[in-house]
């Protein structure tokens, strides 16, 4: 399988190099390099991005503010010069964060931790039958999907509600978001998707699951706007 990514940097010498290095592997593919954060997000309104390689000390946008603007970011491997964002680059959840000079062998080790973490973890989707397997305590489990009520993030892994349990996951929260039907669940912030067939109460502000009191996202008004549209199930936010 091959994963599409973009280089920004605002550095020529750089991104030759990370061309180089990407362009070695089978499983990379570059659709392009940026100078800036906002080429960047041009490629990324119009472009299925799996993978940045993003670089953060650039002008007018670091790389990191870059990430923040993104409702749903592609996953990100930093690039740079300095350490001291190395704190606010795993907040957001960054596969890898490499110091300049890059060398090939670290640049390897970084891909495939993104490939390892974008693939082994889930085995099979199968929404026909109604259910996913992930990897979770070193064997497969199946959930069900009319059984989830809510995912919430942590970090590098999430934690999957069932109505009985819950399974944690090594996972992103934007990589379950994707295999999930968008019919069935609604993403509501950074750090939540819920069931709409499990919510039973809601506001502007937040969603609620029996006792479960969930936030809606700043970030997320124009998703749940859409959806009302569509009525959806939390059709009525806007009244």
């Amino acid at each position: 399988m091959k994963y599409n990514c973009i280089i920004v940097d605002d550095e020529p010498h750089a991104i030759k190099i990370l061309e180089s290095y990407i362009r070695s592997l089978d499983q990379l593919n570059i659709v392009g390099t940026c100078s800036n954060g906002f080429r960047a997000i041009n490629i990324l309104n119009n472009e299925k991005i799996d993978l940045i390689f993003l670089d953060i000390n650039m002008p007018k946008l670091l790389g990191t503010q870059l990430l923040k603007t993104l409702q749903y970011p592609p996953k990100v491997i930093f690039t740079t010069a300095h350490k001291d964002y190395a704190i606010e680059a795993f907040e957001l959840d960054a596969i890898d964060y490499l110091l300049k000079p890059i060398s090939f062998e670290r640049f390897l080790k970084a891909v495939n931790k993104f490939c390892h973490t974008t693939t082994v973890d889930v085995a099979t989707a199968d929404h026909a039958s109604g259910f996913l397997y992930f990897r979770a305590d070193r064997k497969m489990v199946k959930v069900f999907l009319e059984d989830i009520l809510y995912i919430e993030s942590y970090k590098d892994y999430i934690v999957i509600h069932k109505k009985t349990d819950v399974v944690k996951v090594k996972l992103t929260i934007s990589a379950v978001e994707k295999m999930l039907p968008k019919n069935l669940f609604l993403r509501i912030h950074r750090s939540f998707i819920v069931s709409t067939n499990s919510v039973t109460a809601y506001t502007k502000n937040d969603v609620e699951i029996g006792k479960i009191e969930l936030p809606i996202g700043r970030n997320y008004s124009t998703v749940i706007k859409r959806l009302t549209d569509n009525t959806s199930i939390i059709s009525g936010l806007e009244d």
